[in-house]
């Protein structure tokens, strides 16, 4: 890879690493900055995270380095891990002694000693991450490249420094790492890699679902999510994590017709919503808008295939995957069923005449993640057929703009009926009871079919006429 050292000069002129050149020189220990804030030097991207390798002790050398920098650093100690954060301002680096590391079956947690910038090099999860550049005085900026790293940016390919089979058997969480950076920066798994990544794929039984999420997680946000799922599933990984998606492959025909393989759909969706939003839980929406599908799948003679409410079922199979993948349990799962269970909605509109009470309905039901939703169906069109496409965005366009008139006319979005359930027990001396809710829903549907106007008085005046339909009379007062 073609750089100069000035590229190198430019990022170490910061004055962290002044600090830490003069600390380290009077400590005599040998230190470098290591890992993804030099990878990414020569990616020319920003990293925020700054890695730094002492042949000693890091908790030693992060002491003497905040010391040095005065009250405005913060240190926090972790003596279990032998490790050493500093923030300073906006600027946060982790301190290490360098180590060697060994592992035994069961765990991924290594049994450390310490060792020598070689040892710490070789535990490194991928080449291109353990590239070094000395922080010392006299050798200062000098790039300590032992697995040709800079080679391998150059030529966008990720392989372990060492015997693959060893690295992700020590640790497996390396293996979605793996398929992270590939997604992240479109590079590619070197082949003997890959294939070591399929014959220990059963070793992320070890890993926590937690850190496994957190890869997956990245994946999703990465410039092109499809690249990652695709290594997921080709090396085997995706049927341990999400076999929901798996179960979207494949293409069944009968009578000579045909449907969509469902998984290579998915990836289209979610690549096509990625470019409009960096969202996570909306592009998790569009990871599981059609998980509902394999079971929903029949064949009829008159129809074809046909998925009918499988946009019901995957919002109900939702739960499930998050309680197993340890994802969280509120109002993120609930927005994710909702964008699953309503992202048919607007396609059902454009099919139809686009009446208002629908829109209404619409608005009211998604409430502030209409554009959110809406966003998710139109890149759930992937037809291969240019001029449904065409249609279908300019039906989608229609939609839109009458979603605008209703809002600005209607204030439907997140509204709440104008009259209260407190208000119509008072009415007509009622407890708690049906016949309140009965009178509170039919407000609702008059005003999202547009019988009446979102306002108190029209509301009132049609609670009485309903309120006489079914025997009930206005209490008197007193």
């Amino acid at each position: 890879m073609y750089y100069i050292q000035e590229d190198i000069d430019k990022y170490l002129k910061e004055k962290i690493f002044g600090i830490i050149s003069e600390t380290a020189d009077s400590l005599g220990a040998e230190t470098y900055v290591i890992g993804g804030y030099v990878r990414d030097i020569f990616l020319r991207r920003h990293s925020k995270d700054i890695d730094i390798v002492t042949v000693g002790s890091g908790i030693g050398l992060a002491e003497a380095v905040a010391a040095k920098i005065g009250r405005n650093a913060k240190l926090s100690v972790f003596k279990n891990f032998g490790t050493a954060q500093i923030r300073w301002g906006n600027t946060e680096v982790e301190f290490v002694g360098a180590r060697r590391e060994s592992y035994e079956r069961g765990s991924r947690k290594p049994i450390v000693e310490d060792g020598t910038l070689e040892d710490d090099q070789n535990r490194r999860d991928f080449t291109i991450n353990a590239l070094a550049l000395c922080l010392n005085s006299a050798r200062y900026g000098e790039l300590v490249d032992p697995f040709g790293g800079l080679a391998d940016l150059e030529n966008l390919r990720i392989v372990t420094p060492l015997d693959p089979d060893i690295t992700f058997s020590d640790d497996p969480l390396r293996m979605l790492r793996a398929v992270r950076f590939a997604s992240q920066l479109g590079f590619f798994i070197d082949p003997d890699t890959f294939d070591a990544i399929e014959r220990n794929r059963h070793r992320l039984e070890i890993i926590s679902e937690e850190r496994i999420v957190d890869e997956l997680n990245k994946i999703i946000l990465s410039p092109k999510p499809s690249v990652g799922f695709s290594l997921l599933d080709r090396s085997g990984l995706l049927e341990i994590i999400l076999p929901e998606l798996c179960a979207l492959k494949g293409v069944e025909t009968k009578e000579g017709i045909g449907h969509k393989d469902n998984f290579a759909h998915t990836l289209m969706v979610i690549d096509k919503l990625s470019r409009v939003s960096d969202k996570l839980w909306l592009r998790w929406s569009a990871l599981l808008h059609d998980i509902g599908k394999p079971v929903t799948k029949r064949f009829d003679n008159r129809l074809g295939w046909t998925f009918h409410n499988h946009n019901f079922i995957g919002e109900k199979m939702i739960p499930a995957i998050f309680r197993r993948l340890k994802m969280p349990q509120d109002e993120r799962m609930k927005y994710v069923q909702k964008m699953v269970s309503l992202h048919m909605r607007p396609i059902n509109l454009v099919d139809e005449e686009v009446t208002d009470s629908a829109v209404r309905r619409l608005l009211f039901d998604a409430g502030d993640d209409i554009d959110d939703l809406m966003n998710l169906c139109e890149a759930d069109i992937t037809s291969k057929n240019p001029d449904k496409v065409r249609n279908l965005l300019e039906n989608f366009r229609k939609v839109r703009e009458k979603l605008v008139d209703i809002e600005e006319k209607d204030r439907i979005r997140n509204f709440h009926p104008p009259v209260t359930g407190e208000e119509i027990m008072s009415m007509y001396n009622l407890p708690p009871s049906p016949p309140v809710g009965v009178l509170k829903e039919a407000i609702k549907n008059a005003i999202l079919d547009g019988v009446i106007p979102n306002e108190h008085d029209a509301a009132i005046e049609f609670l009485k006429q309903k309120a006489a339909s079914i025997g009930l009379k206005i209490s008197s007062p007193g």
